[in-house]
């Protein structure tokens, strides 16, 4: 489609009002980039929104996320805001959508869109993001892109009660990436747990805020206390000296699933509600 065309068909989807936020909601296979963030020098998730968002709505399109992710992670769900002196027609989000799916990569969706309040932020107003990380005990290459191939015995009822050790704590600096810039490493875990089938384990976490690095950190470490090489009162002391070299390796990236993150229900404007 000429880029006339594609402005102007655009341009039916929105009428000019006072700055309005939205929020869209969208999944991406992170195979084939730097993570979300926007960096130079290397495709990220949020540049390639960005640019496709951008070129749609006539206007530049600047997105905050609801979190960073390292290169290679995916997300089956995540969540950006952005500003507008416009307001979408909802009666024709489906073409929207459908549209805008058309010219994003094919590892890049977007699920939604809808208008949130003035003041709603999908960083710092999500209230839990849940991940997992997926393992796999025997070679399957058609899994293999996304699980970790870990050969050798592991002790699950070890994993499983260090799992329960993380409840205990709040400061995780001993599982962050190192210089980063985060204010704080406080960070409240609601769940922890690993679970098997078959020749796969999965490990999933949800807390209300991550560190860098934090649930590749944490898997490494935990399964280094599988293997029984590091035992539930070190892996206490791991976390208790708040080191990261005193912490297990980092796991790729290309097993972990940022899967599910959660806002208050009044996010959303009232005429979104009522729509």
């Amino acid at each position: 489609m000429h880029l006339v065309g594609l402005t102007y068909f655009f341009s039916t989807f929105v009428k000019n009002i006072n700055l309005t936020r939205y929020f869209i909601r969208l999944a991406f296979d992170g195979s084939n980039y730097h993570g979300w963030q926007s960096q130079q020098n290397a495709v990220s998730v949020q540049s390639e929104l960005e640019k496709c968002l951008s070129l749609k709505l006539g206007t530049s399109i600047k997105l905050t996320g609801c979190g960073r992710t390292d290169t290679g992670v995916h997300a089956r769900e995540y969540f950006a805001h952005f500003d507008l002196e416009q307001v979408f027609d909802f009666s024709a989000k489906t073409a929207f959508l459908h549209t805008m799916n058309q010219f994003l990569p094919l590892d890049i969706v977007l699920f939604d869109i809808f208008q949130v309040n003035d003041n709603a932020n999908a960083r710092f107003d999500a209230i839990s993001r849940t991940y997992r990380y997926y393992i796999h005990r025997q070679k399957n290459p058609f899994i293999d892109t996304y699980s970790l191939l870990h050969y050798g015995t592991l002790n699950l009822t070890l994993m499983q009660k260090a799992c329960g050790v993380l409840f205990d704590y709040e400061d995780f600096t001993s599982f962050s990436k190192l210089h980063s810039k985060t204010k704080t490493n406080f960070c409240q875990i609601i769940e922890a747990k690993w679970e098997e089938s078959d020749d796969a384990i999965v490990f999933t976490i949800t807390a209300n805020r991550f560190l860098r690095n934090m649930v590749r950190a944490i898997v490494g470490t935990m399964l280094v206390v599988g293997k029984e090489k590091l035992s539930l009162d070190d892996f206490r002391a791991v976390i208790e000296s708040k080191n990261r070299s005193n912490a297990g390796f980092s796991v790729p990236g290309n097993a972990l699933f940022l899967e599910k993150v959660c806002y208050p229900k009044d996010i959303r404007t009232k005429f979104e509600i009522e729509s």
